[in-house]
């Protein structure tokens, strides 16, 4: 099933994000770590790939191995250092393992590109030249947004457009990048709101478990971090037990809030890590279940 049904049927969904392994001989313990995720019913799970498409192999098999278990997979693919050839293989790829749904990303600009390097010889640029490419060969295809503004971008009002660009391509649904302050992704969904932006949003939950993922965090999305976060993470850093319990307890939070204030789609980053999703969804299922309607939740 697609994402887009998947997303029309139901009042409530949670998924799931892993990334493949860097070497083949990781592969396994990946797939085991899926499976363990299936086990909690996600909607979908979200497989990213690597760097210019490092590990595109391994997010192909991955998706096809979880949509054989009958849940939906979601496969990334990337336009930097990938040349039209490869995007097109890519592309086949999918489509021969029966994946139905992708996310469509420009990727990151690689830490190691040479001077004067072109990083993008297919010629697509943006997420939004791939989109139409997956559109027309059948997919459901999903997009990335930033709820405090792609680290890019000169101003917010430039992301928006950018970002619409994106949707009038196709895009049938947006994942937010991680953010840690709800109250941003309220004031980010009012002004996709007053753009003309309708496709769902799901909101994308970083668990905090190890007070070092703080500054990682920082540096790789930008994102701000709330006083609340900051003092947690200052207090239990010492001791890693109290760390993954507070950090879940956060996580909880951020989730319990967005769903009691509307938000339909919940996306957890679990880093492989079965644990953390697994104490979510305990904390959560209840609260999933009451707001889809399911008798005796």
């Amino acid at each position: 099933m697609s994402i887009a049904q998947i997303l029309q049927q139901k009042k409530l969904t949670v998924s799931f994000e892993i990334f493949p392994p860097k070497k083949q001989d990781g592969l396994e313990s990946v797939k085991q770590a899926s499976r363990e995720l299936i086990g909690l019913h996600p909607d979908f799970i979200s497989i990213t790939c690597g760097a210019g498409g490092t590990t595109q192999g391994n997010t192909a098999e991955i998706a096809a191995s979880i949509q054989q278990d009958e849940t939906a997979s979601l496969a990334h693919l990337t336009c930097v250092r990938q040349s039209r050839r490869q995007i097109e293989e890519a592309i086949a790829s999918y489509k021969t393992l029966g994946i139905k749904n992708v996310l469509a990303l420009r990727g990151d600009m690689p830490r190691d590109m040479a001077e004067g390097e072109n990083v993008f010889p297919s010629g697509l640029t943006h997420a939004s030249d791939l989109v139409p490419l997956l559109k027309e060969a059948g997919f459901c295809v999903g997009g990335a947004c930033y709820p405090e503004g792609h680290p890019e971008s000169k101003n917010r009002d430039m992301d928006i457009e950018n970002l619409k660009h994106k949707v009038d391509a196709g895009v049938d649904f947006l994942t937010t990048q991680m953010f840690f302050d709800n109250d941003m992704l309220y004031s980010f969904l009012y002004r996709l709101q007053s753009a003309g932006i309708h496709v769902p949003v799901l909101a994308g939950i970083m668990p905090i478990t190890n007070a070092s993922q703080v500054s990682r965090m920082v540096d790789l999305s930008n994102a701000y971090i709330p006083r609340k976060l900051l003092s947690l993470c200052d207090k239990f850093r010492d001791s890693p037990e109290a760390m993954w319990q507070a950090g879940i307890a956060y996580a909880t939070d951020q989730i319990i809030d967005l769903i009691s204030n509307g938000v339909r789609g919940i996306h957890i980053y679990t880093m492989n890590k079965p644990k953390v999703a697994r104490a979510i969804m305990q904390n959560i299922d209840s609260i999933v279940a009451a707001t889809n309607g399911v008798i005796g939740a």
